[in-house]
């Protein structure tokens, strides 16, 4: 049994590491709730092995990773309260080792990798950083059709990471040396690597953000469709969850595209706001998708966003 003092540490790490998230996971049902506070502390505690200055060398990082990734599956004895917490879990809800080993690659590919090409190297990437997680969280949920379920998780929780990505280019490349919006799209758009390197918003950087956003607004739009999918006391927070990822969205666009200079953030109050809003219209339309596209700040595949080109001339007000 994962005992209070586990589940305590758990909490609390997701509260001060996953603020936009744990609004969402506070809606989520007794029996999956605790379960995702301690899944989350588990990336979390790996994730922080290569996003902080540990002062540990390459080598070192990898080793301490491959000790997380024994002690998780139960390879291994440890006295960590999350791990300890984690490998119990996951013996419960017979999430796959597999699962395991693919987030812990994931992790360990960001102590050598720090650029990527094309978006299909980012998206192998995702499958293990972002896309195990929506596995890992789907067998905990454990839906009547996880056939139907898996695939929709996994886009989702690419387009989460994809919103992150978005929301921190320049948060990434100053903290972590890491740029993940391909080359071959910063080059479409006339930029490049050393744009954001020097942190400069170039009209061809916000232009490749701006089409990275519209990718990732195709995946939210896919994998909300597959929230129904989920048992029904599920949805809501999954639901929550889509719509709060995605608000960064329109914090972007207000930006101008420009994330290389500014990070934006969700204050508490819009949280709350959206929190309500969300859940008035639940109240009303059990539907994910109608109301995703009545309160999330994605636009429908009918009404994409056409505004003007990044860098233009607002017009006049």
């Amino acid at each position: 049994m994962v005992d209070e003092s586990q589940l305590a540490e758990s909490k609390s790490i997701h509260k001060q590491t996953g603020k936009t998230f744990y609004y969402a996971t506070r809606v989520l049902p007794e029996r999956v709730r605790d379960a995702t506070y301690v899944l989350y502390a588990f990336f979390r505690v790996a994730d922080e092995v290569v996003d902080n200055d540990t002062g540990l060398s390459t080598a070192e990082q990898r080793d301490r990773l491959a000790a997380i990734e024994a002690a998780a599956l139960g390879r291994e004895l440890t006295d960590d309260p999350v791990l300890s917490a984690f490998a119990e879990l996951r013996d419960r809800y017979d999430i796959p080792a597999e699962e395991v080993e693919t987030f812990i690659e994931a992790m360990a590919a960001d102590t050598e990798k720090s650029r990527y090409e094309t978006y299909e190297e980012l998206e192998t990437y995702m499958r293990g950083s972002a896309a195990a997680v929506g596995v890992m969280m789907t067998h905990v949920m454990d839906p009547d059709e996880p056939d139907h379920a898996m695939p929709h998780a996994v886009t989702l929780g690419e387009a989460f990471q994809l919103s992150n990505f978005l929301r921190d280019v320049g948060e990434d490349i100053a903290e972590r040396d890491r740029i993940y919006l391909p080359g071959e799209t910063l080059r479409a758009h006339g930029a490049s690597f050393a744009d954001i390197e020097r942190r400069e918003a170039t009209p061809g950087v916000r232009g490749a953000i701006q089409s990275e956003l519209r990718r990732t607004e195709k995946l939210y739009r896919e994998g909300v469709a597959g929230i129904k999918y989920l048992p029904e006391d599920c949805q809501f927070a999954v639901l929550l969850s889509a719509v709060l990822y995605a608000d960064h969205h329109r914090l972007i666009r207000d930006l101008d595209y420009d994330t290389v200079t500014t990070t934006p953030s969700l204050s508490t109050a819009r949280k709350v706001a959206l929190v309500a809003k969300t859940r008035w219209h639940w109240a009303w339309n059990k539907d994910p998708e109608a109301v995703f596209a009545k309160v999330a700040a994605v636009p429908s595949a009918e009404t994409h966003h056409h505004g003007p080109e990044p860098g233009a001339p607002s017009p006049a007000r």
